[in-house]
C-alpha cells in the first residue's frame, strides 16, 4: 500500500482527474453564489458577470505582482484573445441560464460539452479518442438527458442557454488546451482573468449598465472572485496534465456537486430520475480513470522493459 500511493500521485491520469474534481467543487459553490445574486437578489446577471471577473481579477493580483510583466509575455495574442471572447460569452450566457432555471437543471444542460471538446479534440488537435472515451462522453451526455428529459412539458426554452454556454465554453477549452502546449498555466489563467474584466463590463454596458453591489451583494461578488480566480486555474493544471479527451469526463461529476449544494442552500431535490442519470456519469467516469492508469502502468513496464 505504500508503493501504491506514490504510484497514483505520480500517475497523469490520477493528477488530472484530481484537478478537475477540485475545479468542478469551487464551481459548484460559485453557482450556489451566482444563483443566490441573480434569482435571489435580482442582481441584473450580465452585472454579475462583470463584478464576478473583475473581483476575480483583484485576487490574482498578488499573482501578477510576483510575476511582474512576464505573465503576459506570450506570442499568441490572438488565440488567447478569441479564447477569453468565446469564455466571456459563455459565462454571460451561464449567468443569464442561472438567473432562469435550477442549478441542477443548467448543470444537466451544461453537460453537452464534452460532446463539443471530445469532436474539437479530434478534429483540431489530433488527439487520439478512443472507444473508451467515446462511450464514457456518451453515458455521460445519456446520464445528462435522463435527469432533464427535454420533451417533457415542463422543459423551458430559457433552459438552452447553458447549451450554448457549453458549446462556447468548449471552443474556449479546446483553445486553452492548444496553449498548454505553449505556454505556463500562469500565463493563461492571468490573460484570461485581464481579458475577462473590460469584456464583461462591455457587454454589461450594452445590456444595460453595470449596477454597484452593496451589503450582502458586495461580500457575495467577493466570495464569487475568490472561487473563480482557484476554479480557472486548477481546470487550466487538469486540462496541462491530461488530454483534454480524457479529463473532460470528470467534468461530469459536477452533477451531483452541484445537486448537493442546489438542495443544500435552496432546496431544489429533483427526484427519479436523477440518481439513475447521476450513477452512469460517476461509473463512467470512474471506469475511464480505471483504464488510463490500466494504459500508463503497462506503457511503463514496456519502456522498463526496453531499456
Amino acid at each position: 500500500m505504500n508503493q501504491s500511493l506514490p504510484s497514483l500521485t505520480r500517475s497523469r491520469a490520477v493528477v488530472g482527474a484530481f484537478y478537475m474534481v477540485l475545479a468542478g467543487v469551487a464551481f459548484a459553490i460559485l453557482n450556489v453564489v451566482t444563483q443566490w445574486l441573480t434569482m435571489t437578489l435580482s442582481f441584473p446577471p450580465a452585472a454579475a458577470a462583470f463584478w464576478q471577473y473583475a473581483f476575480a481579477l483583484v485576487f490574482s493580483l498578488p499573482l501578477l505582482f510576483r510575476l511582474g510583466f512576464r505573465a503576459m509575455k506570450t506570442r499568441y495574442p490572438g488565440r488567447h484573445l478569441l479564447r477569453v471572447l468565446l469564455a466571456a460569452l459563455g459565462v454571460q450566457a451561464w449567468v443569464m441560464g442561472l438567473a432562469s432555471v435550477p442549478i441542477w437543471q443548467a448543470i444537466a444542460l451544461v453537460m453537452t460539452s464534452p460532446f463539443f471538446i471530445v469532436l474539437g479534440a479530434r478534429l483540431f488537435l489530433g488527439e487520439a479518442v478512443g472507444p473508451a472515451r467515446w462511450a464514457a462522453t456518451a453515458t455521460g451526455f445519456v446520464g445528462a438527458m435522463i435527469i432533464l428529459q427535454p420533451w417533457s412539458d415542463g422543459f423551458a426554452p430559457a433552459a438552452l442557454l447553458p447549451v450554448l454556454a457549453a458549446l462556447l465554453w468548449g471552443a474556449s477549452s479546446l483553445l486553452m488546451k492548444n496553449l498548454t502546449a505553449y505556454e505556463r498555466p500562469e500565463t493563461i489563467t492571468v490573460w484570461l482573468l485581464a481579458l475577462l474584466t473590460p469584456i464583461n463590463a462591455g457587454l454589461a454596458v450594452a445590456a444595460g449598465g453595470i449596477a454597484l453591489p452593496v451589503g450582502t451583494a458586495l461580500a457575495l461578488f467577493v466570495a464569487a472572485g475568490v472561487l473563480t480566480a482557484l476554479g480557472q486555474y486548477l481546470l487550466t493544471l487538469a486540462y496541462k496534465t491530461a488530454d483534454a479527451a480524457y479529463v473532460q469526463p470528470f467534468d461530469d461529476l459536477k452533477l451531483p456537486l452541484n445537486v448537493f449544494a442546489g438542495w443544500l442552500v435552496f432546496g431544489y431535490a429533483p427526484a427519479g430520475l436523477l440518481w439513475l442519470g447521476a450513477l452512469l456519469i460517476l461509473g463512467a467516469s470512474l471506469l475511464l480513470m480505471s483504464i488510463e492508469i490500466s494504459k500508463e502502468r503497462a506503457g511503463r513496464r514496456s519502456t522498463e522493459a526496453a531499456a
